[in-house]
Parts: C-alpha cells; sequence; structure tokens
C-alpha cells in the first residue's frame, strides 16, 4: 500500500465523521454551480423581454455578489469543519507519530485527504447541480415571471468558474489544515480526549440583559410603527436584539440551566441529573452557532416572506387597480395620438376596457382637489360605491396609497367626521365641510398626499379662478390623468410593454408627459424581487444547511466521549428507553431552540409590517415556517436516529 492509497483508506475509514463534511461541501457547490448557471444565462445576461435595464443589472450583480458570499462562508464554514474532524483526530495523529511519521508526511497525508473529499465534492456537485439544472430553471422563470421560462443550457463557463473557485479553496483548506494541529506536544495529541471540560459559568446581570434587550428591541420597532417612523430608532432596535440574542445563548441559558440544577425535586428526578448536566456543556459550547442560526434565519424568514408579499399581483391592483395611465401637461400636442393608440391596442386585442379622467387643481397644503363626477366615473368602474355631496360646499377625502387607506378606514370606523377646513389654492382660501372619507383607492399615487374630492360646482367655481391667478387661458391643466380600467389586466402582458415602449418613444419638445402599464410595472416588480428571492433564498437554505451541519459536527466531536460516558452509565443500569429520553431531549433543543428564536424575531417583524401595509403578510410567513421547519425535523430525525443506533451499540 503505497502512501496515496493510505490517505485514501483514511477518509474511507473516518466516513461516518467526513460524512457532513462531504455532503455540506458537496451542497455548497451545488449552490455555487447553480448561481453560476443563472449567471451566465443568456437570457438574465442579455435582459428579460419587458424588464427594466435596472432589473438586469440587479441580475448579473446580484448573481457575481452572491457567487463572492457563498465562496466566502463556505471557505469559512469547511475550514471550521476541517477543525472539528481535525481535533477528534488528534489521538491518532499523536498515534502516527509514535510510530514514526514525520512531521511533514502528517501534512501531506492531511492534505492529500482533503483534496480527496474536495474533488470528490466538486464532481459530484456539479453532477447535481447538471441534473436539478432544468428543474431549478423551471423555478427561477416562475419566480421571474418568464412566460416561457428560462431555457436550459450547457454551462460550460459555470463549470469552469465553480471548479477553479473551489479548486482553490480545497487547496487553501488543505494547506491550512496542518496548521491547526500543529501546536502542542506529543503527549498532548495522545491524551487530548483526556482534558476535562471547565463547568460553563454564567453572569445573572447579563442574562437579566438579555431579556431586557430583546424586549427592549421589540418595543422600539412598534415604537417605529405606531409613533414615530424613525430609521435610527428602527436600526438601533435590531441592534438591541441582536445583542440581546447574543447574551440569551451565552449568558441567559446557562444561567437557567444551573437554577434548575439547584432544584433537587427537579434535578434528582428519573433522568434529570444526566440531561441537565450534560446539557450545560452543551449549551456553552453551542453558544455561538446557535446565535448565529437564529440571526441568520430569521433574516431569512423575513426577507423571503416580504419579498413573497410584494411580488404578489393583489398588492400591485391594490395599490394601483389601472392597467394603463396616461397623464399630460396642457401643452403636449401628441397626447391624444397616445391615447388613441391605447385605445386603438385593447380594441385589436379584443380587450375590455372602461376610460375615465381627471384633471386636478393643486391645493397649496401639499393636496389636491379633484371633481365628484370624475371620481364617481372611476369609482363606479372599479366597482366601489359611487359618493354624493348634498351641500355645495362638502367635501371627503379619499386614499393615495394603502398606508392612508389602513388610516381613513379607521377613521371611517369610529364616524370621523373632519369638520371645516380652508381649501387653499394660490391666494384664493376656500371653507369646505369634511365628510367621511373614503375606504379606497381610486385616485392612485405613490406618495403620500391629500386629495379632496369636491361637488362639480364648486370645482368649477375654483378652477378659473386659479387659471387667471397663474395667467393661462381657461382650457388650461397642469395635468391631466386618463385612466383605463380593465378587469383581467394581466392578460395585456403581451403588447402592454411594446405599446408602453412605442409611447414612450414619441418624444416631444413641449410639454410633458408619463404613461405606465399596471402589467408592466408588476412585471418589474415581480422580476426584481423575484431576483431578490433567488439571492436571499438560495443563501438562505445554504446558511440553514451550515447551521445544521454546524450541530452534526459539535454532536460527534464529542461522540466518543459520548459512548464512553453513557457505556459507563449503562453498567449502573441506564436503559434504552432512558437514553432515548435523555438524547431526544438534548438534541429538541440543540436543534429548535435557535428556530424558535428566529420565529419569534420574525414574527415580531411580520407584526409591525402588518401594522405599516394594509395587506396580509400572515400566510407567506406561515409558509416560510412551515418549510424550515420541515426541513429541520427531517434533519433531526435523521441525526437522532444515526447517534442513537451509535448509542445503543455501547450500551451493556
Amino acid at each position: 500500500m503505497n502512501f496515496r492509497q493510505f490517505a485514501i483508506n483514511n477518509v474511507v475509514r473516518n466516513k461516518r465523521i467526513y460524512l457532513a463534511h462531504f455532503l455540506s461541501s458537496t451542497f455548497s457547490v451545488m449552490i455555487f454551480f447553480i448561481y453560476a448557471l443563472l449567471l451566465f444565462h443568456p437570457d438574465l445576461k442579455d435582459g428579460l423581454k419587458g424588464s427594466s435595464g435596472t432589473v438586469t443589472l440587479l441580475a448579473n450583480q446580484g448573481f457575481m455578489i452572491a457567487e463572492v458570499i457563498i465562496f466566502i462562508f463556505s471557505f469559512l464554514f469547511l475550514l471550521y469543519s476541517v477543525g472539528s474532524f481535525l481535533k477528534t483526530r488528534k489521538k491518532e495523529f499523536g498515534i502516527f507519530l509514535i510510530i514514526g511519521m514525520t512531521r511533514k508526511q502528517m501534512n501531506r497525508l492531511l492534505f492529500m485527504e482533503n483534496m480527496c473529499i474536495g474533488v470528490a465534492s466538486i464532481i459530484t456537485g456539479i453532477g447535481l447541480g447538471l441534473i436539478f439544472g432544468k428543474l431549478i430553471l423551471l423555478i427561477c422563470g416562475s419566480m421571474l415571471a418568464v412566460e416561457d421560462s428560462l431555457r436550459f443550457y450547457f454551462p460550460l463557463k459555470g463549470i469552469a468558474l465553480t471548479v477553479g473557485a473551489f479548486l482553490l479553496l480545497f487547496v487553501v483548506i488543505a494547506m491550512s489544515s496542518s496548521l491547526l494541529i500543529r501546536k502542542g506536544s506529543l503527549i498532548d495529541l495522545v491524551k487530548s480526549e483526556e482534558k476535562p471540560k471547565p463547568e460553563p459559568k454564567a453572569s445573572r446581570l447579563l442574562a437579566l440583559l438579555s431579556v431586557l434587550f430583546i424586549g427592549g428591541g421589540y418595543a422600539g420597532v412598534f415604537t417605529f410603527v405606531w409613533v414615530s417612523f424613525s430609521f435610527p430608532l428602527l436600526l438601533a432596535s435590531v441592534v438591541v436584539v441582536i445583542a440581546g440574542t447574543y447574551f440569551l445563548f451565552t449568558q441567559l441559558s446557562v444561567y437557567i440551566i444551573r437554577a434548575l440544577k439547584r432544584n433537587p425535586r427537579l434535578f434528582f428526578r428519573k433522568t434529570n441529573l444526566l440531561f441537565l448536566s450534560e446539557l450545560t456543556y452543551r449549551m456553552k459550547d453551542n453558544a455561538i452557532m446557535f446565535f448565529m442560526v437564529s440571526i441568520i434565519s430569521a433574516s431569512s424568514f423575513t426577507g423571503i416572506g416580504t419579498m413573497l408579499a410584494i411580488a404578489d399581483p393583489g398588492l400591485s391592483s391594490m395599490s394601483n387597480p389601472y392597467a394603463f395611465s396616461y397623464m399630460n401637461s396642457w401643452d403636449t400636442p401628441q397626447s391624444e395620438r397616445h391615447i388613441r393608440q391605447i385605445e386603438e391596442t385593447l380594441i385589436d386585442h379584443q380587450v375590455p376596457y372602461v376610460k375615465g379622467s381627471y384633471a386636478p387643481i393643486y391645493e397649496n397644503n401639499n393636496g389636491s382637489i379633484i371633481k365628484l363626477s370624475d371620481y364617481n366615473r372611476l369609482a363606479k368602474a372599479l366597482g366601489y360605491e359611487e359618493r354624493t355631496l348634498k351641500q355645495v360646499d362638502e367635501s371627503f377625502m379619499t386614499p393615495s396609497n394603502l398606508a392612508v387607506r389602513k388610516k381613513y378606514r379607521e377613521q371611517a370606523e369610529q364616524g370621523f367626521s373632519g369638520g371645516e377646513i380652508n381649501l387653499e389654492v394660490d391666494s384664493q382660501r376656500v371653507p369646505v365641510q369634511l365628510s367621511t372619507p373614503g375606504t379606497e383607492i381610486v385616485i392612485p399615487f405613490q406618495n403620500e398626499i391629500n386629495l379632496y374630492i369636491v361637488t362639480d360646482e364648486l370645482f368649477n367655481q375654483m378652477r378659473p379662478a386659479y387659471n387667471e391667478e397663474v395667467g393661462m387661458p381657461e382650457g388650461f391643466y397642469s395635468s391631466r390623468t386618463i385612466q383605463f380600467i380593465v378587469k383581467d389586466w394581466m392578460g395585456t402582458r403581451s403588447f402592454a410593454p411594446d405599446l408602453i415602449k412605442s409611447i414612450q418613444d414619441d418624444h416631444s419638445d413641449k410639454g410633458y408627459y408619463e404613461v405606465s402599464a399596471l402589467v408592466v410595472d408588476w412585471l418589474n416588480s415581480k422580476q426584481t424581487n423575484g431576483i431578490i428571492l433567488i439571492l436571499s433564498g438560495l443563501i438562505g437554505i445554504v446558511f440553514f444547511t451550515f447551521a445544521a451541519s454546524f450541530t452534526y459536527f459539535r454532536l460527534y466531536a464529542d461522540l466518543e466521549r459520548d459512548e464512553a460516558q453513557y457505556r459507563m452509565i449503562g453498567k449502573m443500569g441506564l436503559s434504552r428507553p432512558e437514553l432515548r429520553q435523555i438524547v431526544t431531549r438534548q438534541l429538541l433543543l440543540m436543534f429548535f431552540l435557535p428556530i424558535l428564536i428566529a420565529v419569534i424575531h420574525s414574527s415580531v417583524a411580520f407584526v409591525a409590517l402588518q401594522q405599516l401595509v394594509d395587506f396580509s403578510v400572515f400566510g407567506y410567513s406561515l409558509r416560510i415556517f412551515l418549510v424550515f421547519a420541515s426541513m429541520q425535523i427531517l434533519y433531526f430525525a435523521l441525526v437522532r436516529w444515526r447517534y442513537l443506533r451509535h448509542m445503543y451499540s455501547k450500551l451493556v
């Protein structure tokens, strides 16, 4: 047997230890290759049909940044995992040195072992990426609202990038592995497993601070929502929650366990003595890992759930219910031609529509005044209730966006009556009596603006005075908006992008105009959020996998010590059911406590978000929680089964 065969046999003999390292490495390679597959995809490289240049730029730069993030975290994760495995083999390395192996030969052995695993991971990861490539492209095409999906192609550039990047990564890790065991004498290596661990300690003050920080951070988030939209306050609240989470795992968890151990009735009941004593060390050893898992998982849950909600077509139609919108100033010569072009296109494609328009008068205090007949024509076309104003000087306000609609609905439920206010148009002041505000978005605006609906008579009285004030003729309007209501606005996708581009290319040197299509705006939003969702989703899955693997590494790093411990206790009468109960309770906390904290953090974020928008995000948040919880349950069941199988074999 030559030296190369000896290295390969070492990997095979330690397959139980190296299995999680190999699978995690393979998964990292596969995800990196998937990003490379999307990065070099011709449809994304050249730009999706109907998408803006911003979407294309986001796709290209986003996937490149994701590659860098995956590469950096893969390096740190794999270096950590290699270090964990080498610690479990210190006694073996000490024996190698005793029988005559030199330090140089040991370094060569470690290099060959790591490269063996690395090359196998690269081949397997790229192979799995190619096998599932078409399915991944179909899913990504659906997330990006691509009509014919993303076509499959053979990614030579992606393969070359993945092989080159991970070969470099594994070479660096293989060269670094020898440094991880260089410290320590031969005696230290041989007796590494016999060193006792010091008893974990916790500070009562820091344990209390963890509760105060998390509670104060939650309070700050809701203060931001209900009282003051101060982004420094929101940022400070998030930082405080993160700090509180760190102290929760490093201090509070150990403090609580030690407090439980001081209760004799609880501590000496059945197997609690073994369970709590071992749990103290496990919580302290894994505190940093639990903290990272909680924060990363909470960020992933919140980000993915929010992106799913924003990409829903229902939210777009609630914000802006009009299939096509055209706004122009009074001196735009080609405006009538553009409006006819929109109408003729809808007729040619046999799309039924209703047209309405309004030309507001601008009020001095960040407001616009619109006449009742224009409002009612649009409201009726949208299926909303028409409003009446009994008095000439009567008026009501209508919401411009979802946040304002939420506020107006609360006012309407409370029977709000705004009393008398003055509408100021240039130098004139017109007193009006406000009635119950509208509760549906009929006149949409991106920014929060006061929209006043007044009687036609009052509006007609105010317009000539306004025109006279600004020195313009009778037919002047600063802006006019023509809205086209189409029930099935998603059906305009086949022609809306070309129609909008044609009108936008018809430049004018006089006046101004803006044209937009709901399906185009939704498509850009869907594709932008889809790309962010792909980026955050895949990176979140990678982090989630790394976190689960960390748990596996920590568990199996102490496997031999645990085997000896349970073998000794088994001689004293520990049964299999009791062993199963102890292990299950420990693993439940190790696997699900960080996820539970992440779910609580994300739930607070979703509840706060729900207060800001009049759109339900509950379904999306629940879906995300269930997906990640299912993955964690499956992984927990697998690890528990393997761990118990090893422990059962050691019991007498």
